[in-house]
């Protein structure tokens, strides 16, 4: 008898660490709320952009999610299907070509080097680079002064290519994630943190960098916004295009904008945006 309830307590436990090990997985990808089809849409996105891609708890918001969840429902995927999973810059092009993921929505600027793994749709809007700075400091007035600056982008990023491609006197720091090249402005640890004005004006917006960053406010580059899916897959891309068009001439994709970047006094450039989205290939 007490071989047998000594098993049946083994067998228990090891139920136990199975469904525990199970739960975990799934708060590590980022699953969001049960109640669709149960078929799980995967949609990368960044964790720590305020106003385009933040988690908060198990709350997702800003620019990039709200873009994303109409085009998945266009795609035939309820809000509630959408398993949102973490997209580092550097990683985007493998959760893509492993399928990892279904898309990416994630500040994601199309070049013609990502375009050689992945293909691209859209795009849906068009930032710029531009610096984030201490409020005191008036010694970075743009690119050109920053010679001798020591400068956060993040690895994989367009926006720290473009520095060692152009600026060569900058000493350039990448991090995994801008929230890293935040805190290290903060304590100056650096001078100046490079990348779109839509991500660094969200970080200004936020209540505990209040008063104490700013954007510079010149911005070098042009980049444009799209969602990144399987390299070839023409019969998607055409789909979301049509999804963006849609969300854009409803007036809905204005709503997004006014939502999620409005609070940071940031100023949409109305010369390219809404953007027209390119031919699929």
């Amino acid at each position: 008898m007490k071989v047998r309830q000594l098993g049946a307590v083994a067998a228990a436990s090891v139920l136990a660490l199975s469904l525990t090990a199970c739960g975990d997985s799934a708060s590590d990808s980022g699953a969001s709320g049960d109640g669709g089809s149960g078929k799980a849409f995967k949609v990368g996105i960044k964790f720590d952009q305020p106003g385009l891609g933040l988690k908060e708890g198990s709350t997702y918001t800003g620019l990039d999610v709200d873009v994303a969840t109409y085009v998945a429902k266009e795609l035939g995927h309820e809000a509630a299907d959408i398993q949102w999973v973490q997209a580092p810059s550097a990683q985007r092009e493998t959760l893509i070509s492993t399928g990892q993921v279904d898309m990416v929505v994630a500040t994601y600027s199309i070049s013609d080097a990502r375009k050689e793994k992945i293909s691209f749709a859209g795009p849906y809007f068009i930032a710029g680079q531009d610096l984030l700075v201490r409020n005191d400091d008036t010694s970075i007035t743009g690119p050109d002064s920053l010679t001798g600056k020591k400068l956060c982008s993040v690895k994989g990023s367009t926006s720290a290519q473009k520095v060692k491609d152009t600026y060569p006197g900058v000493q350039l720091q990448e991090f995994g994630t801008y929230s890293e090249c935040v805190a290290a402005l903060v304590s100056k640890g650096v001078d100046a943190l490079t990348t779109d004005n839509t991500i660094l004006a969200g970080y200004a917006a936020q209540e505990q960098y209040k008063g104490k960053l700013k954007v510079v406010g010149k911005t070098f580059s042009e980049e444009r916004y799209g969602i990144g899916i399987k390299k070839g897959d023409t019969a998607t891309c055409e789909k979301i295009n049509t999804a963006i068009a849609k969300m854009i001439s409803s007036n809905e994709w204005q709503a997004a904008v006014d939502k999620n970047l409005g609070p940071a006094g940031f100023k949409v450039d109305t010369a390219t945006n809404p953007p027209k989205q390119d031919a699929c290939s």
